[in-house]
């Protein structure tokens, strides 16, 4: 079935996330092994993913681990250094689905405060024809409710839907529900995919 709906993923898919990548630059490889050894970084995000307050969250983390304070607030005050940069040729492809009439809906991990301000950075993000982001929803991937909810909202489901996403478990997930995917690898794959599936020509997906 051709799809009625194509589903991105924000991190890694239209914007590179790699916060280890930003540390090593900031503060060296030694300081931030050490620094996600101690605290888990991942999971403090996931909490603002789900909907907590960013700032209060990060100064929360950071006023517990004292040793990596001016550390754990680069997170903070640095963020969209740390979220950068763009996936050009994805955010051509979303245009590109747009432009031939597809749906272009996001499904993504992003806390409410911190998505406003990527949006400073990069308006493709309010490009969307439907947004479906954690922080307002109150639940991540790949717990089936976030699904769930974009099917309710959106009317489609089962194959109606092709999703890409950089992470195998939030995949397997959709997988399970019947949509088809996309494990998203890097753009000209996707773009492979979205030829293939018919949505666009190969000029299209350059």
């Amino acid at each position: 079935m051709t799809p009625q709906a194509v589903i991105f993923d924000i991190g890694n898919v239209l914007i590179e996330w790699q916060p280890e990548r930003f540390f090593d630059a900031q503060i060296g490889q030694e300081r931030r092994r050490a620094l996600f050894a101690a605290i888990d970084l991942h999971a403090m995000n996931d909490r603002v993913d789900r909907g907590e307050n960013f700032t209060s969250v990060l100064e929360e983390t950071a006023a517990n681990h004292p040793d990596f304070h001016d550390a754990v607030m680069l997170w903070h005050d640095r963020w969209l250094d740390m979220a950068s940069p763009a996936i050009d040729h994805s955010v051509r492809l979303m245009r590109a689905l747009q432009g031939r009439g597809v749906p272009v809906f996001s499904l993504t991990n992003f806390g409410i405060e911190t998505y406003a301000l990527a949006e400073t950075k990069y308006p493709f993000l309010r490009e969307f024809d439907r947004d479906f982001i954690s922080g307002h929803m109150g639940t991540i991937k790949p717990d089936p409710t976030i699904y769930r909810m974009l099917e309710e909202a959106t009317g489609l489901s089962g194959d109606a839907l092709l999703f890409t996403d950089d992470r195998a478990d939030n995949i397997a997930q959709a997988s399970s529900r019947g949509w088809q995917t996309h494990h998203f690898t890097g753009s000209a794959g996707w773009a492979d995919r979205l030829v293939a599936e018919g949505l666009l020509t190969q000029e299209d997906a350059q």
